[in-house]
């Protein structure tokens, strides 16, 4: 009997590396990246810096190690830090911002986006000795609890200029910029140019093992390399792994489109289904957030997987599905279909 094939829609964490991307690996030239001598990687960082048009780039092992990385660059223990409401960087990292940074973090806004009023509602500027200090405003692009939606470029505009204004620095995480650039049509460059710095991740929607990347100045970059190594992620011959990085932000990035387009095919095949609640414009990218009403996600999420759907739950009554490089539209129209039959059972 032959074993059911699993469509797994848990995260586009899951991808595995193409024949092509494996190849690229294999033959990768490789040094001592400690020493600055891995080719592949000061490659992959220079060719990073020019897509995000910063001045210099550094390859890192994960998101969550540039995030973390940016806060200490532009914060002291005891600053505040301001970020949209369920910020990856707040709710995602174990604490780090507190642990490494020593700072903490006043969430506003809603739905991935705040906007000059919420900036202004929770930004410290006071000279008061009592008062924490407001250094840094962190967006994120897309934004995942809000279901990979694109923050529009006029509000990060307007919020970048008020940020100056209140002498506040700019950090972009960007871990699926490359899903806003192709949903948008704006490039990468132009959306992270009001920021500082800004992180990105090769190991998501661009098909690469592992790794990321923290883009901004030069001096700031310099920043960082110290800081990497403070974290542990000093590393010797990673130009296998930035090789993979490097070979996904050349081939992989125009691909996206059509995970966009297969999370729009399982959305519409369940939007409507009785128990499920959905609002079909908030699906922009590769992320589906819904509401199951009449089955607990949990056990909706249990009776997918017995199905060969693998989706996961998302907090209350939400479940998350991702598209990826990894399933092809048909398999995720075919999973929406599962799921909306189960939503009513």
């Amino acid at each position: 009997m032959l074993a059911r094939m699993t469509i797994d829609l848990r995260s586009d964490t899951l991808t595995r590396p193409t024949v092509e991307m494996r190849r690229a690996m294999a033959e990768a030239e490789v040094g001592d990246d400690v020493y600055r001598e891995d080719p592949t990687a000061r490659a992959l960082e220079e060719r990073a810096a020019a897509v995000l048009g910063k001045e210099a780039a550094l390859f890192v092992t994960s998101g969550t190690m540039a995030n973390q990385i940016a806060l200490m660059i532009h914060c002291r223990p005891g600053d505040d830090v301001v970020a949209p409401r369920d910020a990856h960087v707040r709710l995602y990292e174990t604490g780090g911002a507190a642990a490494w940074a020593g700072v903490q973090v006043a969430e506003v806004g809603r739905a991935g986006v705040l906007d000059v009023a919420d900036l202004d509602a929770v930004a410290q500027t006071s000279d008061a000795y009592y008062l924490p200090r407001t250094r840094l405003v962190v967006l994120e692009n897309t934004h995942n609890r809000a279901g990979g939606r694109v923050v529009p470029q006029d509000v990060v505009l307007r919020v970048a200029a008020r940020a100056r204004t209140l002498g506040l620095a700019l950090h972009l995480d960007g871990a699926r910029l490359w899903n806003a650039s192709v949903a948008t049509g704006v490039s990468e460059a132009e959306l992270a140019a009001p920021f500082d710095t800004v992180s990105a991740c090769f190991s998501k929607g661009l098909g690469a093992p592992a790794g990321s990347v923290i883009a901004g100045s030069r001096d700031a970059i310099a920043q960082a390399l110290r800081l990497r190594k403070r974290l542990g992620g000093g590393m010797r011959q990673v130009g296998i792994l930035a090789a993979g990085a490097l070979y996904a932000l050349e081939h992989h990035r125009e691909r996206l489109a059509g995970d966009h387009r297969a999370a729009r095919a399982f959305a519409e095949a369940i939007a409507g289904a009785n128990g499920i609640a959905l609002d079909l414009g908030s699906v922009e990218t590769n992320i589906v957030i819904f509401a199951s009403r009449r089955v607990s996600p949990a056990d909706l999420v249990a009776r997918a997987a017995e199905r060969g759907v693998r989706i996961s739950t998302f907090g209350g009554d939400l479940v998350r599905a991702v598209t990826h490089f990894d399933v092809t539209h048909e398999q995720c129209a075919h999973a929406g279909e599962i799921v909306a039959r189960l939503s009513a059972e």
